[in-house]
């Protein structure tokens, strides 16, 4: 019977981190499934899901363990097989001047509507024309049946304004469409 782990990692980054977690998945037979790493503010930090034979999971988990030796961090979590939200899929896109509290807005307008979050991918660089700081970032989000895209879309302009933000909420083709 196979078995899900989510690892969450943090590392300081160096070449050959995730050389160094992918030879411990393989050696223990488990299956890299999906992953999201990247380098941020010097630090190497990501997710990654793995699928092993539920009587190697214990060895993995402790081989994975180890790896703090080398400076690496990882948790390790049973993958929750609870159903994926149902619902709509759309992209949220978001872009304004950077300022404190951007996301904490957006996710509590989009909480309180029961909107599900899958991917957040945001970062704050100069702006092309004024050299002020722009904060964007990309979501992929699921909307309940019981809301629609636009009372979505109207809720997030509410606080556009406030937030001097542009919000832009368009549904997602399906993957494999």
């Amino acid at each position: 019977m196979k078995k899900e782990l989510v690892l969450t990692v943090v590392a300081s980054d160096r070449p050959g981190l995730v050389g160094d977690i992918s030879k411990v998945v393989a050696d223990h037979k488990a299956n890299w499934i999906d992953s999201s790493l990247s380098r941020l503010g010097g630090q190497f930090a990501g997710i990654v899901r793995v699928h092993v034979e539920s009587s190697s999971a214990p060895d993995l988990t402790a081989a994975l363990t180890k790896l703090e030796t080398v400076g690496l961090t990882i948790g390790i979590h049973d993958l929750n097989t609870g159903n994926a939200p149902a619902g709509t899929q759309a992209l949220l896109h978001i872009l304004g001047q950077d300022q404190p509290g951007m996301i904490s807005r957006v996710s509590s307008v989009l909480s309180n509507l029961h909107v599900s979050i899958e991917t957040l991918e945001s970062l704050v660089e100069p702006g092309s024309m004024s050299g002020e700081l722009m904060f964007r970032a990309n979501a992929r989000v699921v909307i309940p049946p019981q809301i629609s895209p636009s009372e979505v879309s109207e809720a997030l302009e509410g606080i556009a304004a406030d937030l001097m933000i542009d919000v832009e909420l368009n549904e997602a083709a399906i993957e494999g469409d």
